[in-house]
């Protein structure tokens, strides 16, 4: 058995006028919007290890330049070189 409770917000206007053009866009309903919402904010956190969360990139050290890539004839010296 699903329940619906009606109830009353002072909801900003522009924020107002956001809903309405949203629901619009995504063909639904203001309310279902604001439910969804509501329920997202008040769920519990996702766990850091969640897929959603990005690894760090990796870091390492490149032993520092061998070349300065402005200088062409350095670059194509050092091209050669390790060829």
């Amino acid at each position: 058995m699903v329940i619906h409770m009606k109830t009353t917000l002072n909801i900003d206007d522009s924020v107002m006028q956001r809903l309405r053009e949203e629901a619009a866009r995504r063909r639904t309903t203001m309310s279902a919007l604001v439910e969804a919402g509501l329920r997202r904010v008040l769920a519990p956190e996702v766990p850091a290890s969640e897929p959603d969360e990005l690894p760090p990139l990796p870091t390492w050290d490149s032993g520092g330049h061998l070349v300065d890539i402005d200088d062409r004839d350095a670059l194509y010296r050092a091209m050669e070189e390790g060829a």
